[in-house]
């Protein structure tokens, strides 16, 4: 990991230096000259593009360049390695905040709640209890909310009536019951052509987050897996979530390999799939005929109250290193305006995490010609982010082991997944304080 975090510095330090040089010209200029870092998906450096130029239009004295994060394994390894070597923009839109834990052991983060503002401007991007969940544990927010990607499920509408299943599953039983339905043979030729569904089988630790995670989530009605860096999950719903998997794939309406050759849910082999509102942008642009909706996750039987799921919010944070925090924290303002909130909408798709995301008139018009986004918005109120504690790509790759044991091949029952779960868990935990 040290390796590869210098390796990423080295690679680096020839773009950092020209940018000091920018930076140089620009102050001899009596220009402040502030580096923006956006993730480097197309749809979030157009976006950042035009948000840019718009800013350097406004602010002839505050001039800021815009350098999407270099690419590598992991956003997350790119900014611990800038962080170690000093060269972290002044402000970042794509921060995790299960990676916060980390950033600010390592001294990287400027706390926004030294700014007056913040405490409005928080406000109004959610609740008490939302907020409350990006708090670090000294009581400062080194994260200020940006946007959400609700996990929720798409569903084939042909595929689910083709099978003779007339509602969207709610539960784990009625999905389990559907997937009996749904899974066949349509040829006759002894192999299995369309799937309840599917999930890339491999232990891979980010593919938890759009299985056992959002449904733990759902499960245990909202709660997270950490409570200010110790391990205390919901037993219960732990086990409840792995037995359902072990379910899905024990009774054969899920496959114990990954498809090869394309997505199954676009090219219609999978009834299901569990995903963000980006999967909509996907969808349109490679399976424009295919008939879906989203609705939320399945959730144990006699459950009550609305669903919760994973939000994998992405937020906006102002590094250390930065020579001018009050110029930084005025564009952290400008990108969270409610006009360039729209603009995240029109451009990417993603929902904005703010309270009046669906009273507001003006994203009136984008929901009204985007109402499969409208369901996404609902939900995104009731999204969970990733704890910030110590090391949790390691937790995840546990989890992703004993899942593969359990739900996958079965050789452990879910409540020794669970028991494997808390042990390992919390070897990690004590072993990094």
């Amino acid at each position: 990991m040290a390796i590869a975090r210098i390796l990423i510095v080295v690679a680096l330090v020839p773009f950092l230096a020209g940018c000091s040089k920018r930076a140089q010209e620009a102050e001899a200029a009596g220009q402040i000259e502030l580096l923006y870092w956006p993730a480097p998906n197309p749809q979030e450096v157009k976006l950042a593009d035009t948000l840019v130029r718009r800013w350097n239009q406004l602010h002839p004295d505050i001039h800021v360049r815009m350098q999407p994060i270099p690419v590598s394994q992991s956003t997350e390894e790119v900014l611990l390695a800038s962080i170690a070597g000093g060269t972290t923009p002044d402000v970042c839109s794509n921060i995790q905040p299960g990676a916060l834990y980390d950033y600010i052991r390592a001294k990287g983060l400027v706390p926004l709640s030294r700014f007056p503002e913040f405490d409005t401007l928080a406000r109004a991007r959610g609740d008490s209890a939302l907020l409350e969940s990006f708090r670090s544990g000294d009581g400062q927010f080194y994260q200020i909310p940006w946007k959400s990607n609700p996990v929720m499920m798409f569903y084939n509408k042909r595929l689910l009536h083709e099978g003779g299943v007339p509602d969207v599953p709610r539960t784990f039983s009625e999905y389990l019951a559907a997937g009996k339905k749904v899974t066949r043979d349509l040829n006759g030729d002894g192999q299995t052509d369309v799937w309840m569904g599917e999930r890339d089988i491999r232990p891979i630790w980010w593919q938890r987050l759009f299985d056992f995670f959002p449904f733990y989530i759902a499960a245990s009605g909202g709660r997270t897996l950490f409570t200010r860096g110790d391990f205390t999950p919901d037993r219960r719903a732990a086990t409840e979530v792995f037995a359902f998997f072990h379910a899905c794939y024990e009774e054969r309406i899920y496959p114990r390999t990954f498809f090869q050759g394309g997505d199954p849910f676009l090219l219609e082999k999978k009834a299901t799939h569990f995903s963000g509102p980006w999967e909509v942008a996907s969808i349109r642009k490679f399976a424009p005929a295919l008939e879906f909706g989203v609705a939320p996750l399945p959730v144990p039987d006699g459950t009550t109250g609305p669903v919760y799921t994973h939000g994998d919010f992405k937020n906006i944070s102002i590094f250390s290193t930065t020579r001018y925090p009050e110029a930084a924290w005025k564009f952290v303002e400008y990108l969270l305006r409610p006009e360039n909130d729209l603009l995240l909408l029109e451009i990417c798709d993603q929902i904005p995490v703010r309270n009046d995301l669906l009273t507001n008139p003006l994203f009136a018009d984008y929901f009204g010609r985007n109402p499969i986004m409208v369901e996404f918005a609902r939900q995104a109120p009731r999204g969970r982010g990733i704890d910030a504690a110590p090391d949790l790509k390691e937790f995840f790759d546990t989890l992703s082991q004993v899942y593969e044991m359990c739900a996958v091949y079965g050789t452990i029952d879910p409540d020794e997944a669970v028991r494997q779960m808390i042990k390992r868990t919390t070897m990690i935990v004590e072993w990094n304080r």
